[in-house]
């Protein structure tokens, strides 16, 4: 499907759908408990692929919608150690589900298979399979090139691991939720500088409201063994990521003098928040209300600024647009793990936003975007599976000249469904089909 977008003024309160990061982290912390209903979940692709994950290792998750509205998903869970699963796990494309899951197979007394789309299979894993085997499991790809289809299992023990923080920290992520009910405990040393390192943070955040207790150490992450997940209930704070693309959109087509006001902007360790000190920094006119979790944006005159993405590798197709709108030069700089996400990221934003007609300059760890010498003029641009590029597209369409069409739309359910309704209520003129 593709989404067809003209130049547009937009204004009015909307709501950010719940974290996905949390969502997936919830959903398999109450599956390594006994009993946990996870409210205000994101109920999308790549959080049921979690849940069904949880229920191939011995657990029950049911998706439930209550009577106040809100949705909810009560998880019963294998209790510690995942029982080996009957059939293969399916990750279909959440890269996090294949991550976490992984570590969790390692603790099967026999041997799980683990697999999922094209996209996926193309992603690291070999980091995370080594450090599974040095813990006393084991961690193969059955093409033996570090990709799924993965084979795991057989009971890894805990101990201390060594493994690269500059390719994913869901390895680490994976290895401290698995080793909170391992036997020894484990402790990960990280070999180089960890990158995406909020998203560890998020994690040891859940692991402590399920009761779990983490440290860091001089040299990485170590959690104690022989611990349980317990907790009656889990609510799903907002996505600061999904948040990105409607704070954006309100910085470059507000109506003049109106407001683009996001609920759901309640504090937490989401590196992805950063986007409101990115907009600051910009010139955006932006309020955030921390205590009424309000962010409110309107349109303003934005100038080009360096951003490190290290942190927060999500938000370079955001920042991406932002840059190809401001005046002067907008840098995106430390961003080469961006390329190892559902697609290159770095590469598909660079031919895009030429496609157009903004001037962009792409190496292999930065992108830099001359929005002093872009003027953007509707085209086709692609989503090549990707939802974040999907999204961040589509704010792009909301200031280039003429129409642009946008294809994959349906994308967009991995982690914002009602993304583009959300948009057209805030007016938008958008059409997919």
């Amino acid at each position: 499907m593709d989404a067809h977008v003209s130049p547009s003024r937009i204004a009015g309160r909307t709501r950010a759908p719940p974290s996905k990061s949390y969502t997936h982290r919830a959903i398999l912390a109450a599956g390594y408990g006994t009993g946990t209903t996870v409210t205000s979940p994101l109920d999308s692709a790549d959080p049921r692929a979690t849940g069904r994950a949880v229920e191939a290792f011995g657990g029950e998750v049911a998706w439930t919608h209550e009577e106040n509205g809100a949705d909810a998903v009560d998880v019963t869970g294998f209790e510690g150690r995942p029982d080996t699963p009957d059939d293969v796990i399916d990750c279909a494309n959440s890269g996090t589900t294949m991550r976490l899951v992984t570590a969790a197979a390692g603790l099967t007394d026999r041997l799980a298979v683990l697999t999922g789309d094209e996209s996926l299979r193309s992603r690291p894993q070999e980091p995370l399979l080594d450090g599974v085997e040095s813990l006393g499991g084991r961690a193969e790809s059955t093409r033996r090139n570090g990709r799924a289809p993965l084979v795991v299992g057989d009971a890894m023990t805990g101990g201390t691991v060594a493994i690269p923080g500059d390719v994913s920290s869901q390895f680490v992520t994976a290895l401290l939720m698995a080793g909170a009910v391992t036997d020894e405990g484990i402790e990960v040393d990280l070999e180089t500088e960890l990158k995406s390192a909020p998203y560890v943070e998020i994690t040891r955040e859940v692991l402590a409201d399920f009761g779990v207790d983490t440290e860091r150490t001089e040299t990485g992450f170590r959690v104690p063994g022989g611990q349980s997940y317990e907790a009656d209930e889990y609510a799903v704070p907002g996505d600061f990521s999904s948040m990105s693309y409607l704070l954006a959109a309100g910085a470059v087509a507000a109506a003049g003098g109106e407001t683009v006001v996001v609920e759901g902007a309640r504090p937490s360790a989401q590196g992805d928040s950063a986007i409101v000190g990115v907009l600051d920094r910009m010139g955006a006119d932006i309020d955030w209300d921390e205590d009424a979790g309000e962010i409110a944006v309107r349109a303003s005159s934005l100038s080009g600024v360096e951003v490190d993405v290290g942190d927060t590798p999500d938000l370079l197709p955001t920042i991406a647009v932002l840059g190809a709108v401001a005046d002067g030069e907008t840098r995106i700089v430390n961003a080469e793990h961006v390329r190892y996400k559902e697609t290159d990221r770095v590469a598909a934003m660079a031919e895009s936003l030429e496609r157009l007609g903004a001037e962009v300059i792409e190496t292999q760890d930065s992108l830099t975007v001359r929005g002093g010498d872009s003027t953007l003029s509707g085209a086709t641009v692609h989503g090549r599976g990707d939802h974040r590029l999907v999204m961040a597209l589509t704010v792009a369409g909301l200031v280039a000249e003429g129409e642009t069409t946008v294809t994959g739309t349906e994308h967009v359910d991995v982690s914002f469904p009602g993304f583009f309704e959300t948009m057209a209520d805030l007016g938008a003129s958008v059409a997919v089909e």
